[in-house]
């Protein structure tokens, strides 16, 4: 048995960091108990024959101050501004994202130009009522064929579902204050400053990833006096008389009892619930396991020959291919390749746990990636001499409609422990931004320290969120 801690955090992501970090600096010391060999979470760097490889890429970008002093303090000099370019490529062809007009226009030429806007005409004259799912927003928004060229392709591919099945919540969210008015309008340079709420023109960024802020947080939560234990994974929630009293976890070959005062749980809720002993509630069971992940599969190529794209990423709204988006990342920092000509590209293949992607080889997914690059016909030279693949489970949580009401049930059962608390994307099932998970992490670690806060305040902002 480990001694007993005040704090206890499982997940050694943004947000369970993040509230170790604000505990430390009040002195108070955590343990944090992170089931992968490597703290970071979604957001860890995985180093690779000198290469460095992001799981999907992340940009540090908040209008939080607070979490800007954070990142800024761990790293210093070492926390880059870098100018960001991402664009669509659809039919052979690249489309600026933001839209600018010129380059749509030429690209779509006329006839198709023509049916964007009658299409656009119709859904103001004729719109869906009530707006259930994305089709309906997104069609509302911008008109039927900008929804399928710009899309439904894309949007399909990293949900796995049709569009009139994934929630309008979900696109209300991402896509909040923009339409195609206020597009065009940014591309005009028209629009209030010159900019859509949504779009970040740079951002900022670790010389060597994501993972290396983390590291620094990690490295500063243990000189607090704070313990991160890897490889270690929570099996248990112990409970009593509305209290969490405990964790058992099993690591380094065996399992280990963990007496703690406050929980922090960045695990997914799902299996937060599961893991509740005595055991949850069927209700609340049944709740957990209708919702439902998407995962993530990330086919990292090294190639003998330098790449001439520009691009941070590239959405492939390419249904000839199985790949989603393509990551280059020496663009977001030169630092990320060794430096000697080489260079990488990442396919990235949203699937679910157990599918067919998913189950496929290493081999099989390295030389599917290599032919869906050739099919792409894009300007990088597939001169391929090495590759590896990282499986990313649960990236997504799926806004499937009616995950708020299984939500609901969860979250109002969960109401009755004060000492645990949920934060991060796994652990409040939503699809934040980085640092909105930091953010639930310090309010959380705030609540305890007995302010008044609550962690599921924490929302998406319209402003920079990407369409």
């Amino acid at each position: 048995m480990l001694k007993s801690h005040q704090a206890v955090v499982i997940g050694a992501g943004p947000a369970g960091l993040a509230a170790a970090h604000l505990l430390g600096n009040a002195g108070i010391p955590s343990l944090i108990l992170e089931k992968d060999g490597k703290v970071g979470g979604l957001s860890k760097t995985v180093a690779f024959r000198g290469f460095h490889f992001d799981i999907g890429g992340h940009r540090f970008f908040t209008k939080n101050p607070d979490v800007q002093a954070l990142w800024e303090q761990a790293l210093g000099s070492e926390f880059l501004v870098r100018p960001r370019l991402s664009r669509i490529f659809y039919r052979g062809k690249f489309f600026h994202y933001p839209l600018r007009i010129g380059n749509a226009l030429v690209g779509m030429g006329p006839y198709q130009s023509l049916r964007i806007a009658s299409s656009w005409l119709m859904a103001r004259l004729l719109p869906v009522t009530p707006e259930v799912s994305f089709a309906d927003l997104v069609s509302n928004r911008f008109g039927r064929v900008l929804f399928e060229i710009f899309f439904q392709a894309y949007t399909e591919k990293v949900w796995g579902i049709p569009c009139t099945q994934l929630s309008a919540a979900w696109a209300a969210q991402r896509i909040r204050n923009l339409s195609l008015s206020r597009t065009l309008l940014n591309a005009m340079d028209c629009g209030k400053g010159g900019k859509v709420a949504s779009l970040i023109e740079n951002f900022h960024y670790p010389r060597l990833g994501p993972g290396q802020m983390y590291e620094a947080l990690a490295g500063q939560v243990k000189r607090q006096g704070g313990e991160v234990r890897n490889r270690h994974q929570v099996v248990e929630i112990h409970h009593a008389q509305a209290k969490v009293t405990g964790l058992k976890t099993w690591g380094a070959g065996e399992s280990l009892e963990v007496p703690v005062s406050h929980c922090f749980s960045s695990m997914p809720i799902t299996e937060l619930v599961q893991s509740m002993r005595p055991r949850a509630p069927d209700a609340v069971l049944d709740a957990g396991r209708s919702l439902r992940y998407r995962s993530l599969l990330t086919v990292n190529l090294l190639l003998n020959k330098s790449t001439h794209l520009p691009d941070n990423w590239i959405y492939l709204q390419a249904p000839e291919v199985r790949a989603g988006r393509l990551q280059l990342y020496q663009n977001w920092s030169p630092f990320m390749v060794p430096g000697d000509g080489r260079s990488s590209v990442t396919l990235e293949y949203f699937c679910f746990e157990g599918d067919d992607l998913w189950s496929m080889q290493d081999k099989s997914l390295i030389a599917l990636a290599t032919e869906d690059l050739t099919r792409l016909a894009l300007p990088v030279v597939p001169e391929v001499f090495d590759g590896f693949v990282m499986r990313c489970a649960k990236a997504y949580p799926l806004y499937e409609d009616g995950h708020n009401r299984h939500l609901a049930v969860i979250k109002d059962w969960l109401k009755q422990f004060p000492n645990l608390d949920c934060i991060g994307r796994y652990g409040q099932f939503r699809y934040n931004n980085m640092d909105h998970s930091i953010m639930t992490g310090f309010l959380a670690a705030r609540r305890m320290l007995g302010e008044d806060v609550n962690p599921w305040s924490v929302n998406a902002e319209a402003e920079y969120i990407e369409a």
